[in-house]
Order: C-alpha cells, then structure tokens, then sequence
C-alpha cells in the first residue's frame, strides 16, 4: 500500500510540474535544428521560421545545422533531447518516412518523435546539366538508354525523396544511372553544375539560380499534374510515365513526451507564421507550397508515406549505399 500511494504521489508531481513547466515555457532559448545543410531549402524555410518565431515567443530561437547521415543525425538528436519543447528539429520526408525502411536507425519515429505542423509540401524538379543533350524526359530517356554507363545522377543524401524519385524514375524509365549521395543539396547542386553528375532530383530552391544561369536544365516536376508555381515544367506523368507522383515534404517535430500544451502553442504560432503575407510570398518565390495543419495531420502524413514507399523501395530493391 506504501508503495502505491508514493508512487501515485510521484506521478502527481510529475503532472504538476508538466504543467507549471508548460505554463511559463518558453523561459529560455530554444535550438531548432536543421535536418539538412546552410544553403539548402530545409534552411532557408527553417530560418525564416525561427526569425519570426523569435518574436511570436519572446526567446531566442537558435537555428543549428546538423545535416549529416540524410538527416538522420539532427532527428535522433531531438528524439533523444528532453521532452520540454527545447529542442526541435525542421525534418523532411528522408528521415521519418524512408530511412525508417532503409536501415537501422538509433530512433523509432512513433515512439521517440512527436510531430508539431507540417511546414511545406513541393514537387522535386528533375534537372541535368545543361551540356546534356536533352531538353524533355522521352529525351533523357533515350539518351540513358543510348549511352548505358555514362550517366551518374547526384542526390542530396542516402534515402531521401531525391534518392528514392531517381531510383523510381530509373525503374519504370527502363534505364541505369550510378548513384553519387552528397551531403544536402548545395554539393549536389554544385557537382551537377561542374558535369561530375550529370543529372539529379531537388526541390526548386536550390536549382533556381543555376537554371537562371543556364548552367543546369530543368526538364520536369514529380507531382502527378503541373505544379501551379511551376507552370511551364510538365510533370513526369504527363511525359509518358502515368502515375508517376513523389512529393517532397517536411515538418518540425519534437522529443515524445513534451506536454501537449507546449506542443500546442508551437503548432500554432507557427500555423500563424506559414500564413504570414511576406512569409508566404518569400516561400513562393522558392517554390514552396506552406501547408500548416494540426499534429495529427503531420502524424498521418508520416505513416502515410512510410505505408506507400514501403512496396517501392521492395520492388526497386533500394539499399542504402
């Protein structure tokens, strides 16, 4: 009986610090980590989110770029920080949905995660180099199949949606490419700028200036119809490949556990940051499409994903490399 009563009396502390600690938060800054590199489009997102949460909290909010293992380093960072709303990572489709199903991770995502609001939602782009002689999916088809062995593609990370779309793209295609992971989008960009890959899969944002520049190409877009702020790429479907959908995706999360109230109140400031007039139209530019929604919406998304690429990666027999 003893024994009962103290620990019902210490699962009631526990509640009455939960709540008092959920009351006064945020009373200190908070780190929000960035699942991808300085540059790319995680961290531009990221950043223009934590520039104006700063205010919406009244704390710092510090932005730490912690790219490495395809975004995997910086969730399981968060899924193991304390469940206080302190810590919080801008994650993407690649380590909560993919790498899940590609490999032993030092975190369970149902278990060790709780997602806040999904941010944005947006096609990847599918560009070559422009030295390539393709200006069209059939063409880039015909010329893998005409050139076998010459074509390496980048990607921005082992077991992210650019990985997976090539990986995708190259089984109903018909055709082979040797896969080069890179770190991020930055030198993945960089590395099919300078021909050491001649082709590869990201969203819009880090493939905008060298498309402006004439440097890369881009020739298509993964969502299954045109992408509205994309109106002049066809989509990979439309181009003789029927089906062919893969969206890139990202969310921010924390440490399961925190009190739902912190949760709560970070879902929706930042509900309201994504509907911000000048945050809207800055996101646009880069090809962003802001979702926002509750954290069951973002928690559906996640299962969702896993549940659908599951039967592909199988198919495809992808393997982390």
């Amino acid at each position: 009986m003893l024994k009962r009563i103290a620990t019902a009396c210490c699962i009631a502390l526990m509640m009455i610090a939960s709540g008092t600690s959920a009351q006064t938060w945020p009373d200190k800054p908070i780190r929000f980590l960035m699942s991808a590199p300085a540059g790319s489009s995680i961290d531009v997102l990221g950043r223009t989110i934590a520039d104006k949460l700063k205010d919406r909290l009244g704390q710092p909010v510090v932005v730490e770029n912690k790219p490495a293992a395809g975004g995997t380093v910086a969730t399981a960072d968060v899924a193991h920080s304390p469940p206080d709303g302190y810590t919080m990572v801008l994650a993407f489709n690649g380590p909560l949905s993919f790498a899940p199903l590609l490999q032993k991770l030092p975190y369970d995502v149902a278990k060790d995660l709780a997602p806040v609001i999904i941010t944005s939602s947006q096609p990847n782009v599918l560009a070559v180099n422009a030295s390539l002689p393709v200006h069209s999916v059939k063409d880039l088809v015909a010329y893998a199949k005409a050139n076998p062995g010459k074509l390496n593609y980048a990607s921005v990370g082992n077991g992210s949606s650019s990985h997976l779309n090539m990986e995708l793209f190259k089984s109903v295609a018909g055709f082979d490419a040797v896969h080069v992971p890179f770190n991020g989008s930055p030198p993945a960009v960089k590395a099919t700028v300078q021909n050491e890959t001649q082709m590869m899969f990201a969203v819009m944002q880090p493939l905008q200036a060298q498309v402006q520049a004439g440097a890369l190409r881009a020739i298509a877009v993964t969502t299954a119809k045109r992408f509205p702020l994309l109106p002049d790429l066809p989509s990979i479907a439309e181009s003789g490949y029927p089906g062919f959908e893969a969206l890139a995706w990202n969310g921010v999360l924390v440490a399961a556990n925190t009190p739902r109230p912190i949760i709560a109140r970070l879902n929706a400031e930042m509900n309201a940051v994504l509907k911000e007039p000048d945050v809207q139209q800055k996101m646009h530019g880069f090809g962003f499409d802001l979702i926002g929604g509750t954290p069951e919406d973002f928690g559906s998304l996640i299962s969702g994903e896993a549940a659908r690429w599951a039967p592909v990666i199988k198919k495809v027999g992808l393997k982390v490399d």
